[in-house]
């Protein structure tokens, strides 16, 4: 009897992946939704979305000649595909945005969305307040944005405060002022907390604000020139004085930041470039006919698609956590009905029309332009950055004889003030930067307060026990923040979890801990490394050690803080809220409740003789 014929085997099966792929094609409805191509092995290999599902997924295996070269390798390995109908094209737009960030296909460009973008807002208060906002939006305050970056919310807000006065203060400071603050006498506020406006007055300052940043800056600026009139008319000369500067200062900021082609109007200019292997998406934003500034995104697997393809991908991830403008300018050279299309799913989406330009002509090319320049200067930037990091792996790799699959480093550092709140910290670099998406905090529970030495060996426990059972990647190299001691416990808990294809490395303080002067112990080494202040590989594991130190550290006094705010009464078992509150109103705070004996506090209503001890030794 003869032995199986491999090929026979192999053909069978794509024949059975062919039948029912076809069988999936023919029963896909003319509906919209989203399609998931998956693999022999059931790993999603790509999401999509569709106005129509049947003519979409039917298009990549119709005709596989006339897709590129990187569909074509992911429909060969496409051994099923799965659909979902939607009620509507929004609702599949956002169902592939959530899948992309879920499931992380390897055929779709991703991009992370590591921020929320901020927002100015005017309070929906009886004396309104401007103020910055980043999170959810409440539907009784307006808002104004999204900003490209904190830096010009600010600069907005200092702006308005410069014109128009409005407070910016806390509602609890605002409600406790007795007299004007500073701001008031820097003229940054007309002071409404002490009446030194009238509602009305203050009423109009804020419909100006917000009539400035709807773009209706020429309303603005004639009814100042009415007040200007009307006071000077009065002979409220200073009143007309300022009312003046306010023009001034109006009229200065339309002339540097008003974008005349879409005056009035939100707007957003997309544009893609790239250089040195990295993908840049550059995202200039336009509110109201204001520059508001731009802000550079960086996708994975976009190195083999062209820049149609990862600006599309941009729209239909960027938009699904964000507000959609009226009008997009973006260089696509697709089909106009794929661009229709995608107008008709943003359009749906937001609840209003949404035009996609993608062939500007005038200033609205100019912008075009302008953003393709931001998005060569990123990517060229990001390239080099990318490069100096890779050189300085190659130096550190060079110098300790690491191999060159050493990529992943994690770097742990221990931090307390006299023993007192000790934090341990693991921070992560790998693909050339650090992600602080892996970085970990321990606290740790060490009984001897200020023993470093069991931090470290906690810390590593906790860790790599965790990695062993799976729930982590595992590091190439490990870098300790001590010398040939902490390098000591390292190897120890190391050899106790059967960890023997970590490179361990402590990283030992110079003299007067100079930077430049570390030197660097390696198991089995009877001297360390010092590689010198000038050296590449030195300043990556500068760079790796500084930033556990400050991971470390900033955890450390945030414990401490939360340490030395709270209630002794609260580590006592009996003691809730309410009781704890009933104690201190009864003793007028904790330095009555101290003086008490177990007699007094045995009288309060709830506290028995055994939790009055209780209580007693607690505080003594």
């Amino acid at each position: 009897m003869g032995e199986p014929d491999p090929s026979a085997a192999t053909a069978s099966t794509a024949a059975t992946i062919a039948e029912t792929i076809a069988a999936t094609l023919a029963d896909l409805p003319h509906l919209p939704g989203v399609y998931r191509m998956v693999s022999k092995d059931q790993v999603v290999l790509y999401v999509g979305k569709a106005i129509d599902l049947k003519k979409r997924v039917s298009s990549y295996f119709q005709k596989p000649a006339g897709l590129s070269p990187r569909i074509q390798l992911m429909v060969a390995q496409v051994a099923q595909v799965e659909t979902t109908v939607t009620r509507s094209e929004s609702e599949a737009l956002l169902l592939e945005s959530n899948l992309i960030k879920t499931l992380s296909p390897r055929y779709n460009i991703l991009f992370r969305d590591d921020k929320s973008y901020p927002y100015l807002v005017i309070t929906g208060h009886k004396i309104p307040r401007l103020s910055f906002h980043r999170g959810a939006l409440d539907k009784r305050n307006q808002y104004y944005g999204p900003f490209p970056g904190a830096g010009s919310v600010r600069e907005s807000i200092q702006l308005l405060q410069k014109v128009f006065r409005i407070r910016n203060c806390e509602d609890s400071v605002f409600a406790n002022r007795s007299r004007p603050c500073l701001m008031h006498q820097i003229r940054r506020c007309t002071a409404p907390c002490v009446g030194h406006i009238s509602e009305s007055d203050y009423a109009q300052d804020v419909r100006s604000a917000a009539l400035f940043l709807s773009g209706k800056e020429d309303e603005v600026i004639e009814n100042l020139i009415t007040r200007m009139h009307a006071a000077s008319e009065a002979q409220d000369y200073e009143g007309a004085a300022q009312h003046r500067d306010q023009v001034s200062a109006l009229r200065a900021v339309r002339e540097k930041q008003y974008v005349s082609d879409v005056a009035g109007r939100d707007a957003d200019v997309i544009a893609c470039a790239r250089a040195g292997g990295v993908t840049c998406v550059n995202l200039v934003m336009i509110r109201g006919g204001r520059h508001l500034g731009d802000h550079n995104h960086f996708p994975r697997h976009a190195d083999a698609v062209d820049d149609d393809q990862v600006i599309e991908a941009f729209i239909s991830q960027h938009y699904q956590h964000h507000s959609v403008p009226p009008l997009i300018l973006a260089r696509l050279r697709n089909e106009r009905q794929d661009v229709d299309d995608l107008e008709s799913m943003l359009g749906e989406h937001a609840g209003h029309k949404v035009q996609i330009v993608t062939r500007p002509t005038g200033p609205r090319r100019v912008w075009l332009e302008m953003a393709e320049k931001n998005a060569q200067i990123g990517a060229a930037h990001t390239a080099s950055l990318q490069a100096n990091q890779e050189a300085r792996l190659a130096a550190l790799q060079q110098a300790l004889g690491l191999p060159e699959t050493a990529q992943r480093f994690e770097c742990f550092d221990i931090s307390h003030t006299m023993g007192e709140a000790t934090v341990a910290s693991c921070v992560v670099y790998e693909q050339s930067a650090m992600q602080k998406g892996d970085y970990r905090r321990f606290n740790i529970t060490t009984p001897v307060a200020g023993d470093d030495y069991g931090a470290m060996r906690e810390v590593l426990q906790r860790r790599y026990r965790r990695l062993v059972t799976g729930e982590g990647k595992m590091p190439d190299v490990v870098l300790i923040d001590g010398g040939k001691g902490q390098l000591g416990i390292a190897r120890e808990v190391m050899a106790e979890l059967g960890i023997v294809d970590i490179i361990l490395v402590g990283v030992a303080k110079g003299e007067d801990r100079k930077p430049g002067l570390e030197s660097l112990w390696m198991p089995g080494r009877d001297q360390p490394f010092v590689l010198g202040p000038e050296h590449a590989g030195l300043h990556l594991v500068q760079q790796i050690r500084d930033e556990a130190h400050r991971f470390a550290i900033t955890g450390h006094r945030a414990r401490r803080g939360k340490a030395r705010s709270q209630s002794p009464l609260e580590n006592i078992a009996g003691i809730g809220a309410k009781r704890r509150q009933r104690l201190l109103a009864h003793f007028g705070g904790l330095h009555g409740l101290q003086a008490a004996s177990v007699d007094e506090l045995a009288q309060i209503d709830g506290v028995s003789r055994a939790l009055a001890e209780k209580i007693y030794q607690e505080l003594h």
